[in-house]
């Protein structure tokens, strides 16, 4: 395969990857969900709220296409980021991610869980946020818009959420 043939697809790749969801704001809700306990051997059970407490640090970060660092992300890269910093190496798009996670119920999620969205017609993961408690979860949303908290209680991502998984 010749360079050239494999750019436009990695770009496809990258576009789908969290690009597809509406710019527009969604409240913060207090609903609390239960947690739930560590899933993975070797991990500190404190992991959870380590990865919320990194993503939290990071609200107001733009929002960088195919960004991975703290000069801007996007959905999968602040994933990816936060949980390099608790030692888990976790895969780059949103997909993978839900693939290699650990399935959680969604009356079952805990901070720093992971939440999956589509928003497509094939009910492709193309997002992924940090749940925070309370109902809220920390995403890079789009182009535009800096990384913040989002409702998962109602409107748009409570209706576009698919799955939750984990990885600590």
């Amino acid at each position: 395969m010749r360079p050239r043939a494999v750019f436009p697809a990695a770009v496809t790749v990258l576009v789908a990857a969290c690009g597809a969801l509406p710019p527009r704001p969604v409240a913060v809700s207090a609903a609390p969900l239960p947690a739930a306990g560590s899933a993975q051997p070797g991990v500190q059970p404190d992991a959870g709220t380590a990865i919320v407490r990194i993503a939290a640090s990071l609200i107001g970060t733009r929002y960088q296409f195919g960004g991975a660092d703290e000069a801007g992300f996007d959905c999968s890269g602040l994933v990816l980021y936060v949980h390099e910093r608790v030692g888990l190496h976790i895969p780059r798009t949103a997909a993978a991610q839900q693939q290699a996670a650990l399935p959680v119920l969604l009356r079952q999620l805990a901070p720093g869980d992971l939440v999956f969205f589509s928003s497509g017609r094939r009910h492709r993961i193309n997002h992924v946020g940090i749940y925070a408690g309370f109902g809220r979860f920390i995403h890079a949303p789009h182009a535009g818009v800096a990384v913040s908290y989002a409702d998962l209680t109602s409107g748009y991502y409570a209706s576009h959420l698919v799955s939750a998984g984990r990885f600590w």
